[in-house]
């Protein structure tokens, strides 16, 4: 329950605020003056408080400068007069969060205090997705909660140890070069090179090249000696992405390579032995290609001592607002703004959409939206055409919930539309304002107000 500071000279004015917030639901204390509120806030901070300018022991700027130092977290609210229209203004830009002119109108007073509401709530999301991250795994990169990931950290960690060949399994965008870094950056080899190449679209002339290197006038335009990929990474690790995209007669060269533990750069006469290990990954079934007879057998066989399979973004659906959050302070530092969470409508189609792009395709998602937004949340306005076109059709999946579930989703949803406003709320539900009532009260939704009171 959100706790409202109410300080006014007039007493009038202090019950009647008390009141209507005490019925939508928070809890209130009033103040007549600026000293004895802040004694009380020193002990313990409220979170929100509902300011007047005009106090008889002291300012309310003075006042508001206080409650900043002594909580930076509590959003003030300041309420005057016309006559100081300027200073409430100027208390905003020292960090108020917004302000009222007397005389409140009971539903605009209800109105300030769920917009703060929903500020505080977005900032202890914030705070708390950011230590999520900070928890999720020790593996540098990797975000992650949910048992797929947990089960992945796992076996990174295990099979870093041993110096044997491993095979990624996975689609495209779930990490498959933040996994070989991992299990290279955990295990004995971690202080000698680490080398990537991707094995899809090239010639097997410029495959053998590029891995194997050359010697010096070994064909046209060899005009001196290029170590290859494999005999650079001495030490370390060689990651091959898209193994199953090399060419069949490139295959027999890399085992050999495998068996031997030698490579013969191209015009060269005398092998070089090579101690490296060798992860590789595809985003297709090789034994599949292997009954096809477009991928090797025997080299299938020697890279796959162990196989780690990436799971795809839909099948780890509770690590998206860990994500999300991740991605949006990645965003906040790149175009330099000040971002802290997502709508609910927004986050709910992000949950249920398939992402055949996966994780990268999430990031590009939050990047496009956090480009577009001026506000402080994520909406679903911001993100890219084909997911508002989801939202509207109601084309993405949905889970099959009790009834009860069901109205209590709707029921919310209704609040949220009409700002939480009960007698709106139960014109669009069709029911009395005590049925919705009782409705609130059997599904806890306690931050529904009734802005309709004196």
């Amino acid at each position: 329950m959100m706790t409202i500071a109410v300080i006014d000279d007039e007493e009038s004015t202090r019950k009647m605020a008390g009141r209507i917030m005490s019925k939508a639901g928070y809890r209130v204390e009033t103040f007549a003056a600026g000293s004895p509120f802040l004694h009380r806030m020193e002990r313990e901070p409220f979170d929100i408080v509902f300011l007047d300018l005009q106090l008889p022991d002291m300012g309310g700027l003075e006042i508001l400068d206080h409650i900043q130092a002594l909580h930076g977290q509590t959003e003030t609210i300041l309420v005057t007069g016309y006559g100081s229209i300027e200073n409430a203004v100027e208390a905003t830009k020292r960090g108020a969060f917004h302000y009222l002119t007397k005389p409140c109108r009971s539903h605009e007073l209800c109105l300030m205090a769920e917009r703060a509401s929903e500020k505080i709530k977005l900032h202890q999301e914030n705070r708390r997705l950011k230590s999520q991250v900070g928890e999720s795994t020790l593996l540098p990169g990797f975000i992650g909660n949910s048992k797929a990931m947990q089960s992945i950290f796992a076996k990174i960690a295990k099979v870093a140890q041993v110096n044997c060949n491993v095979l990624l399994e996975a689609e495209t965008g779930t990490g498959k070069q933040l996994t070989a870094r991992a299990i290279h950056e955990l295990g004995p080899r971690k202080k000698a090179p680490f080398v990537y190449f991707n094995c899809g679209g090239f010639s097997e002339e410029l495959i053998c090249n590029e891995l194997f290197g050359h010697e010096k006038d070994a064909f046209t335009g060899a005009s001196a000696c290029k170590i290859g990929l494999l005999e650079s990474a001495a030490g370390g690790t060689v990651f091959l992405d898209e193994i199953g995209e090399m060419p069949l007669s490139m295959q027999v060269k890399l085992l050999h390579v495998l068996q031997e533990r030698q490579v013969l750069r191209v015009g060269g006469i005398k092998a070089i032995d090579l101690n490296i290990r060798i992860i590789a990954a595809t985003n297709k079934d090789l034994m599949q290609l292997v009954e096809q007879k477009a991928f090797r057998e025997d080299l299938y066989y020697r890279l796959n001592v162990v196989t780690i399979r990436l799971p795809r973004l839909c099948e780890r659906r509770e690590d998206i607002p860990l994500l999300i959050h991740h991605f949006i302070a990645k965003a906040n530092k790149a175009f330099s703004k000040e971002i802290q969470g997502i709508s609910s409508r927004a986050l709910d189609v992000l949950l249920h959409y398939n992402f055949p792009g996966n994780v990268r395709e999430l990031e590009n998602i939050i990047q496009h939206a956090a480009a577009l937004t001026e506000g402080e949340k994520l909406m679903l306005e911001d993100f890219p055409g084909h997911l508002r076109k989801l939202h509207l059709q109601g084309h993405y999946q949905e889970e099959l919930l009790p009834l009860d579930d069901v109205e209590k989703r709707y029921i919310a949803k209704v609040l949220e539309q009409t700002g939480n406003n009960i007698k709106a709320a139960g014109k669009i539900l069709k029911i009395p304002r005590t049925t919705l009532w009782r409705r609130l009260k059997k599904y806890g939704l306690s931050q529904a107000t009734d802005c309709n009171g004196s």
